[in-house]
């Protein structure tokens, strides 16, 4: 019976977090209808142009606001 602990088992990279698993920004371009939803709210004309303007000032980092 070996007296090491599970921790002295462990490799270094078995305690990292996979940098691609860090990160919740989408492959590809976020579209008002995401940022919409993201925020919690009902996909409506008036709340698309909310997005598609803060989409202009914030650009893709205007998501990352809003999702923890």
């Amino acid at each position: 019976m070996s007296t090491s602990t599970p921790e002295e088992s462990w490799s270094p990279d078995d305690l990292r977090t996979p940098d691609a698993l860090l990160h919740s920004a989408p492959s590809r371009d976020v579209t008002p209808q995401d940022l919409v939803m993201a925020a919690g709210r009902d996909v409506t004309p008036a709340t698309l142009d909310w997005a598609r303007r803060k989409l202009e000032t914030e650009g893709a980092a205007a998501v990352e606001k809003l999702l923890p």
